[in-house]
């Protein structure tokens, strides 16, 4: 396999010298691009109000307040925004895999008549700009067909058009096309039903993506504000992105930047606890085997 660098030119003193020194510097920039931003809001929160706007800005806070956490979650009322944005959030997710599982199972394995022309279809709504879709979902949740139920301040106007997402969808196909076929089968076999085999057999098995799928649903409803902003004027059922955005105006740059900060933990860590799960996903249907 031919290299950019051979592995003869690596093995020179010279060699290991650049290629330690290119390492090394990569990855301070990507570093920095990354963990610079955190440092910046989280330190930034800790200034006071008049130093966080001056310029030149300063590294280091001349003063800290690390009051300024205890005083943001009861000025903002964070908690009240929290409980809002996990409901939402834990919904989606609920909905999504609901909805998405099944279908991504019976594009991959049931086949249906054309198939492959609604995979296409869907995958083409990807390509539509979410801003177009606004006003057509709008009107759709404020008059839903069929019930004429007004889903306004609800958090089903988030659920619902959240359920089909086609990127998910996908995913979980690639999955399930690796699935032996064999397998399934066999469980049909000793008379399982699809339902059942879905369940107890092909579930089991795709735990990988279905941790993909789950963090990309709910950090998709978590950090969403657009939506959000339009279907929930109630400020006391809006999440924290519409609610943050709406009280900037009234605090202090220091308290919202901690809110900031704080409305973000729950996301990071999320990543970080499940960021072997994701690779894991993202790769496993990508080869067959």
């Amino acid at each position: 396999m031919r290299t950019l660098v051979s592995p003869t030119q690596l093995r020179s003193g010279r060699g290991k010298a650049v290629y330690w020194t290119v390492f090394a510097v990569v990855m301070l920039l990507f570093l920095l691009a990354f963990v610079f931003p955190l440092y910046w809001a989280i330190t930034g929160a800790m200034k006071a109000p008049a130093e966080l706007v001056r310029t030149p800005p300063t590294m280091f806070p001349q003063q800290w307040h690390p009051e300024v956490w205890g005083e943001s979650w009861e000025r903002l009322n964070l908690l009240t925004y929290f409980g809002n944005t996990v409901f939402v959030a834990l919904g989606a997710w609920l909905i999504q895999l609901a909805v998405d599982v099944p279908a991504a199972y019976a594009l991959s394995k049931l086949r249906p008549v054309l198939g492959n022309k609604i995979l296409a279809l869907m995958l083409a709504t990807l390509m539509v700009p979410a801003s177009a879709l606004l006003v057509p979902t709008y009107v759709t949740i404020t008059d839903l067909p069929v019930l004429g139920v007004n889903l306004i301040n609800s958090p089903a106007a988030i659920w619902f058009p959240a359920a089909a997402n086609a990127f998910n969808i996908y995913l979980l196909k690639r999955f399930f096309d690796q699935i032996p076929g064999e397998l399934l089968e066999a469980a049909v076999l000793d008379g399982a039903g699809q339902i059942r085999i879905l369940w107890r057999i092909v579930l089991p098995i795709s735990k990988p993506i279905l941790a993909v799928v789950s963090i990309l649903a709910i950090v998709a409803a978590w950090k969403d504000f657009i939506w959000p902003l339009l279907v929930f004027p109630d400020p006391g059922k809006q999440t924290l992105s519409v609610a943050l955005q709406r009280m900037e105006i009234d605090m202090p740059l220091n308290i919202l930047l901690a809110g900031l900060v704080l409305a973000s933990i729950p996301m990071v860590l999320l990543f970080l606890f499940f960021q072997r799960h994701i690779l894991a996903g993202l790769t496993a249907g990508s080869v067959k085997g």
